[in-house]
């Protein structure tokens, strides 16, 4: 049975002077020793050289292996994305290989174990896949509202729902579907950093992008343009009064739904300049109830009134008697931010040296609870018509929503009137 070279004590790093040499043990590349003590190596090599193997210390790897096979498991269905790098997938393998040939109880599990992990990789790809065509469709219905305005805005969202709660509803449903795919990694991925300190040129640097993460911030500025549009694009005020306060029901009951992030998309979108301008549309909305959902995501006090609530919220999906009192989707972009800052504000290491694990526990505290908000499923049913709405009607840009702003309540001053001629100038 082969033997590793002896770890006499501990590292001897006071006998590391100039009278000594290293040298490079014959069978264990990247480890150098001194007087057959170990004293430099990169940490791939160090752990290639520690990991048992079916003719290394067999005994130590068939008491091991149950322990192995749980952190894979674990590893597999909480971080998936890991496992789309062609290098991770083929270590995968090489590990799995070396459990299963060391005894056959283990063969069924590790099949178990890929088989749910290439299931989870292709309901990503297809998820993704899916947003693409949504965004592709998008994009064409806005290639045709540029050529053809009138013709194009044959509907809006209240000609197809006029239930506020019908409309909560089914924003919940594109909400929690995509944050069921965003995974803890991406987290990670948005964030990292290389740590100074570690010199090993080995490691998986080219991290996947977090494209689904960044697809959720994405729809959050989507729906925000939409409430503008709906908003600047009927002529007559009142309409245009109707709509705001259509929307102002459907953020109430968001509120109560405890969909905080779509909330604030449509408070971001009546808040909008080309929105917020028409006073003459405003003047005929009873404003109450939006004071009140304003005053609920004030930003003052490191947005203390939305924290309060979303505790609420939090306490209340724990105690939860039902699937629709489970329910909690944070304002995304604040989540995004706290998580930044704590990542950006507080050192991976102590000036020791030492790892700076209180950092990694907020940290990991902070998405364990994200991972566990995304886990509810939606209760409501879905309405296809409405979904299909929300997720491709054209939405102006900001140009197109100053332009028909000001045509339906005019330029007030000289700068609005400067920017209205060169709008229509376009």
């Amino acid at each position: 049975m082969p033997q590793t070279p002896p770890f006499t004590g501990q590292l001897n790093t006071g006998s590391y002077n100039k009278n000594l040499y290293q040298t490079k043990e014959e069978g264990y590349p990247g480890l150098y020793y001194n007087d057959n003590n170990l004293v430099s190596g990169s940490l791939e090599a160090l752990i290639h050289h520690l990991v048992p193997t079916v003719d290394y210390y067999p005994d130590v790897i068939r008491k091991i292996a149950p322990k192995i096979l749980q952190l894979l498991t674990e590893w597999t269905e909480t971080f998936p994305y890991d496992f789309r790098d062609e290098r991770m997938m083929r270590s995968l393998k090489e590990l799995t290989h070396r459990l299963t040939s060391g005894d056959e109880i283990y063969r069924k599990a590790v099949s178990q174990m890929s088989q749910g992990l290439i299931r989870r990789l292709t309901v990503l790809s297809q998820y993704e896949e899916a947003l693409g065509k949504i965004n592709a469709t998008a994009a064409e219905r806005l290639t045709v509202l540029k050529a053809k305005p009138q013709a194009a805005i044959q509907r809006d969202l209240l000609s197809i729902c006029n239930d506020p709660f019908t409309v909560a509803q089914q924003l919940t449903h594109i909400e929690l579907e995509r944050l069921s795919y965003i995974g803890p990694e991406e987290f990670v991925q948005a964030f990292v950093h290389k740590d100074p300190l570690d010199n090993d040129k080995n490691c998986f640097s080219d991290h996947k992008k977090a494209s689904n993460l960044e697809a959720y911030v994405d729809w959050f500025n989507r729906l925000s343009y939409l409430v503008a549009t709906e908003i600047c694009m009927p002529g007559k005020k009142k309409h245009r009064a109707r709509v705001i306060e259509f929307f102002i029901d459907v953020a109430r009951e968001c509120f109560n739904i405890g969909n905080f992030n779509s909330l604030m998309a449509i408070i971001s979108g009546m808040n909008m300049s080309p929105v917020s301008r028409l006073k003459k549309t405003w003047s005929k909305v009873k404003t109450a109830k939006f004071d009140i959902l304003e005053h609920q995501m004030d930003p003052s006090s490191n947005f203390y009134n939305y924290r309060t609530a979303l505790r609420g919220a939090t306490q209340r999906s724990i105690t939860a008697n039902s699937s629709r009192e489970k329910i909690v989707i944070p304002f995304f972009s604040l989540l995004i931010k706290d998580i930044y800052f704590l990542n950006e504000g507080c050192a991976n290491r102590l000036q020791n040296g030492h790892i700076n694990f209180e950092k990694f526990w907020e940290l990991a505290k902070q998405v364990s609870e994200f991972m566990t908000w995304k886990k509810v499923e939606c209760p409501f049913e879905k309405d296809r018509k409405i979904l299909q709405y929300l997720l491709t009607a054209p939405v102006f840009t900001e140009d197109a929503l100053y332009l028909a702003s000001y045509e339906s309540e005019g330029p007030e001053n000289n700068m609005e009137k400067d920017r209205w001629k060169s709008l229509r100038c376009v």
